[in-house]
């Protein structure tokens, strides 16, 4: 929902301003000079990547204009429940949980399997760290995708820009044609710069600060299934995983606790 605010207010934004300044909104709209930006930029971009990371695109784009879960103060009192019943009935008892733990709880279930066989608690880390540094490998690819984007998209303006004077030049017997024909090769560069810096730079910005987040969330995630190996204690661990969250979180995760023990 945010992103698109954030592109409608950054391009009604450009369009106001020039509208402002005298333009006509139909001076800023040359099919050729998109194709030009765009084609190029997407056809740049496919040969640029590689096939795999291509795929993923629906389901990133998906991502990008979804809502992000991530509830800190839910799994911080999620994992103090979870502690509490394997105190009182044992790690073997987290079989239990699993069976109810659905596909988008992966991460969770695979790091409390490893506790229910018994795997010894560095190598839990390790196995897990391994997970985490893969997931976040593939957030970075995905991002990556649109910071070619961004750096393919202004040359290829640049491009389209150079094509439209060299046409301009080639007919130079209506002197009084010129200013209108090079103010339409500039849009080219207009569009390309525009793309870069309101669509694909902002999106890969924001595919990396999503990824910043959820691995916040699979840390926290880890700790906290380390802890229960451990056996520590319930409040215990609380306190521990409290230190992941912020104030509003901190707010949030009381009035939780509250709930649960009214």
């Amino acid at each position: 929902m945010l992103v698109g605010i954030g592109l409608l207010v950054g391009f009604v934004s450009l369009i106001a301003a020039f509208l402002l300044e005298g333009g006509h909104a139909t001076a800023l709209l040359e099919p050729t000079a998109a194709l030009i930006v765009f084609g190029g930029t997407i056809g740049a971009v496919v040969v640029s990547s590689a096939a795999e990371d291509l795929k993923r695109l629906p389901g990133i784009f998906k991502t990008i204009f979804g809502k992000q879960k991530n509830d800190l103060a839910e799994q911080v009192l999620f994992f103090k429940e979870l502690s509490f019943k394997t105190r009182k009935n044992g790690i073997l008892s987290l079989e239990a949980e699993l069976t109810t733990m659905n596909d988008k709880e992966d991460f969770v279930k695979k790091g409390l399997q490893l506790v229910v066989d018994g795997v010894e608690g560095q190598t839990v880390r390790n196995i897990m760290e391994l997970q985490q540094e893969i997931i976040s490998e593939r957030h970075r690819e995905g991002a990556a995708l649109f910071e070619a984007a961004g750096g393919f998209a202004p040359t290829m303006g640049i491009i389209g820009t150079v094509m439209g004077l060299v046409h301009v030049l080639g007919n130079l017997s209506d002197p009084g044609s010129l200013g209108p024909k090079i103010a339409v090769a500039f849009i080219a560069t207009l569009y390309g710069v525009a793309s870069a810096n309101l669509l694909w730079l902002p999106i890969a910005a924001k595919l990396k600060n999503m990824d910043k987040i959820e691995m916040k969330e699979k840390t926290l995630i880890l700790e906290a299934i380390l802890y229960i190996q451990e056996g520590v204690n319930p409040n215990t661990l609380s306190e521990k995983l409290k230190s992941f969250l912020n104030p509003k979180e901190l707010a949030k995760l009381e009035q939780l606790d509250k709930g649960v023990q009214q």
